[in-house]
Parts: C-alpha cells; structure tokens; sequence
C-alpha cells in the first residue's frame, strides 16, 4: 500500500470526490474483488470481502474508495478488471458524466478534474433545487394553515358572540348552582371530617382490642406449650422409671439364674458334663457406664491355685486389661496390646470353661471393635469412666456365693473387689497362667 493518496496531476482528491463517483468507483471495484489475488487486496478491503457480493458497494463504499486511493496496486488490479470485463466503464467518450469522472480517476485521466467538478457541480445543484422544492411545500403548507386557522377563528369569534348574547341568564343560573354546591360542598367536607375521627377512634378501639387478643393468644400459647414440656418431662420420667424396673427385673432375673447354675455347677458340675453353654445374659452384660465389644476373700499365690479356681463351676474371670498388658508387653501399641491379650484370655476360656470378661479404658477409643475373640466379654468404659470402676460394677452385679476371680494389680480395686467376696490375681501371675496355655 502506499503511504499517501496517489492522484495524477490535475487530478482531485480521492477523499473530496462527490457521492456519485464515489459510488460508481465503489461498484466496480466492489465487483472486481471476486478475481482479485489476496495480495492485491489491501488489509482495509479483506473484511469488505466477507459481505454479500449486491451489499459490498453499498456496505464497505468508504473502505473501497480508500483503498483505490491509497494503493496503487489495487487500483491496477480494479483497472485491469474493467479492462478485460468491463471496458466500457474506462470510456473517456460517454454521456455521463459520472461514469467518466470514474473512469478518469482509474486511468488517471485530465478530463477527471473537469468531469468531477460538473458532477459535483450537478450535485450540488439538485441538493439546492430539492432545499427550494422542500422550502415552497413548507411554505404553500404553511399559508394553508395560516388561511384555514383564520377561517377558524372567525367561526369560533361569531360563536362567541352568539354564546355571549344567548348565555347572561345560563351565566347567573350556573353562579347560583354553583353557590348552593358550595355550601353543599362545605357541609360533605365537615360530614367527612366528622367520619374521619371517629374512623380514627373506632381504629384505636380495634388496635387495642387486637393487641389484648394476641396477648392473650400468646398467653395461651405460653401455658399450652408448658403444659406441653411438664407432659413431654412426665412422660419421658414414665419412661425411665419403666427402664429403670425393667433393668432392675432383668438383673434380678440374670442373678438368680447364675445362682441356679452355680449351686447347680457346685453340686457336681453336671452342666459342664453336659456340655451346656450357658447362653442367656449374664450380670457383666447389664453393668452401665460401658460400651460392649460385641458384648476375693484372698489374693490368689500361685498358677496352681489359679488353675483350681478356674475349675470352679460357673467361675467368673474380670480382667483389667491394660494394667496386665502394660506389665507384660507395655512396648506394643495399645491396640496390638488389646488383641493379644484377647486371644491369649480366649484360649484359657476354651481350655477352662470360665467365664472371661476384660476391661479396658475407652478414653483413647475412638471407635469399638464390632467384634472379639470367641469366649472372651470385651468391655470398654465410656469416656469419662475409669475401667476400674467398671471392674467395681462388675463385680457388685454379681450375685453372692459365685466365684469370682479379678486380675489387677492395682492395690486400690484388688482391695475393693476383695471386701465384695472376689479373689485377686496379680497381673503377672496371670500372665504366667496365659503363658503356659
């Protein structure tokens, strides 16, 4: 592209051209872009390209115009596109003068200048004869109206007079309606007044009546809803009281079912010959303050004295869980702690036929196991609750006259447990028992 607007000498400016020429130039090289090579085309036109072929004259006229003006090769490519299409459109010799003025500007041609001054004169010309044209309609228009208002206003002059001669009685008729709708007026204005107010005193009347109405519902509502709660209280009391019997009823029931079976198992151990299990619950499975795992007159001295304890019929063994796994393997992670101690105690269930339940603290569980070694009770106290109080409940659940045997080493529950009947066993030397099992 060019850097300024290429003109021959003489001839105008591409950008003072008049509308028609630029039109016609804007036509042919609108026309001329199907055929033109991509590198002729100047960046402004591309876009033009993308337009319907019938709109790009019209549409992209400025774009094209500057092109021509600005690029000399595109002006050869439109040149010789009307050379090989359409010749007559470079003929210096026709009528029109537009279509010369045109074709001079592409050829670059004189007669251009004098062509483009007489469009533009012509231009010119028709523009003022149009503002004349324009200006006489207005005009004609305007005295139209100005004759058809006077007419009208000698008509509405000659009503008004006749209105005035015939309208003196209808004027003192009309002043003296309009003194009694006055005074009728007045009166309607003190009626509404008079309505307003006592509008105003029947709404406070109302307002006062609803507010006593809605603190008397909220009232309501209040004794209704503790009436409510003592009901929900009574209710939820009735509640626990029954729990509390049934709990109660079901231990009664538990103790002297393992009475029966002790004085049973004492008699001559027949239960066991038998092969009874002894499925139904026992005392250690209704003791509050735990979560389940799935469910001494004298300190015992040695294993053998032990053996022959857990001999005994229907003999219970309460085991302090971590105190006797921190005595014998304190190194491994609770949890491993736990589940060895639970299959060693499993093990001298089977062997035994004891009873077996282990207790452990539940302050670092965060979730008890669903399930645990068969034969062994896996108790874990709930948070806030120290196993050796389970281990106390344990044992007062028991009814009197069964065996009981409690392994801790701690003095204060082997103390405790000992006063309610049960026999205690250090922690080592139940180890020692576990160990030769």
């Amino acid at each position: 592209m060019d850097s300024a607007q290429q003109t021959g000498p003489g001839l105008p400016g591409w950008d003072e051209l008049p509308g028609p020429v630029r039109s016609r130039l804007a036509e042919l090289a609108a026309a001329s872009l199907d055929e033109a090579r991509a590198s002729d085309v100047p960046a402004q036109v591309r876009p033009v390209m993308r337009f319907a072929p019938a709109k790009r004259a019209k549409l992209g006229e400025a774009a094209l115009v500057e092109a021509l003006g600005e690029s000399s090769v595109f002006r050869a490519a439109v040149l010789d596109w009307c050379t090989h299409h359409r010749p007559e459109a470079l003929a210096l010799e026709a009528a029109d003068p537009v279509a010369v003025a045109a074709a001079g500007m592409l050829l670059g041609a004189p007669v251009a200048a004098h062509c483009v001054e007489l469009v533009a004169l012509r231009t010119e010309h028709g523009r003022m004869r149009a503002a004349r044209d324009s200006a006489v309609a207005r005009a004609e228009r305007s005295a139209a109206d100005a004759r058809r208002l006077r007419a009208e206003l000698a008509e509405a002059r000659d009503a008004v007079e006749r209105v005035g001669a015939e309208s003196g009685a209808d004027a003192d008729k009309l002043r003296k309606r309009l003194r009694e709708q006055g005074v009728r007026l007045k009166e309607a204005k003190d009626a509404a007044e008079h309505a307003r107010d006592e509008l105003e005193r029947v709404r406070g009347d109302t307002e006062s009546a609803v507010a006593e109405i809605g603190a008397e519902r909220d009232r309501e509502r209040a004794r209704a809803a503790e009436e409510r709660r003592r009901a929900e209280r009574a209710v939820a009391d009735a509640e626990v009281a029954r729990q509390s019997a049934r709990e109660a009823r079901q231990g009664d029931e538990v103790r002297l079912a393992l009475l029966l079976d002790t004085l049973e198992g004492a008699v001559g151990g027949l239960r066991r010959e038998l092969g009874a299990s002894g499925s139904g619950p026992r005392p250690a499975d209704v003791v509050g303050r735990v979560r389940m795992h799935s469910g001494a007159t004298d300190e015992v001295p040695d294993v053998a004295t032990l053996d022959r304890l857990l001999s005994l019929p229907a003999v219970h063994l309460i085991v302090d869980g971590y105190n006797v796994t921190k005595t014998g393997y304190p190194e491994l992670p609770l949890a491993d702690q736990r589940d060895r101690l639970s299959h060693q105690l499993a093990a001298l269930a089977a062997r035994t036929g004891a009873e077996v339940t282990v207790v452990f603290d539940g302050a670092d569980v965060l979730a008890v196991p669903a399930a645990g070694p068969r034969g062994v009770r896996v108790l874990f106290s709930e948070p806030g609750v120290q196993a050796d109080d389970v281990i106390r409940d344990l044992v007062a659940a028991e009814p009197r006259g069964r065996q009981l045997v409690v392994a801790t080493s701690d003095r204060a529950v082997a103390t405790s447990v000992r006063r309610r009947g049960a026999y205690g066993v250090a922690s080592a030397l139940l180890l020692d028992r576990l160990g030769r099992v």
